[in-house]
């Protein structure tokens, strides 16, 4: 094999390779690539998304509004418990005190 063919056959190898890899990186692109359908529905999900976390946002700033409305009511509800309870036992201790006033006084 002299020069001149040996030159032919590297173009002729080079060209090959380059073909090859052209035809490959076009096919890879032809398969990998995004279409506006697939962007549109991108866009729709990141969309939906979005809505739910201001929705989950809002459900949380709710339950913690209501949270504290309750735990202001149980605090309302527990001070009138004890202020109901002291005022039992001061009636209980009256009564009692009058019970003995009036025993005393039966018996004089």
């Amino acid at each position: 094999m002299n020069n001149i063919q040996f030159t032919i056959a590297t173009a002729i190898i080079l060209f090959i390779a380059f073909a090859l890899g052209w035809v490959a990186s076009w096919l890879i692109h032809r398969l990998t690539r995004v279409t506006r359908a697939d962007m549109g529905e991108l866009e729709q999900m990141a969309q939906a998304l979005h809505e739910a976390e201001e929705t989950r946002e809002q459900a949380i700033i709710y339950v913690e509004q209501r949270e504290a409305e309750l735990m202001n009511q149980i605090n309302q509800t527990e001070a009138e418990l004890r202020a109901a309870m002291d005022g039992l036992r001061d009636a209980r201790h009256e009564a009692e005190e009058l019970r003995s006033y009036i025993e005393r006084m039966q018996k004089s």
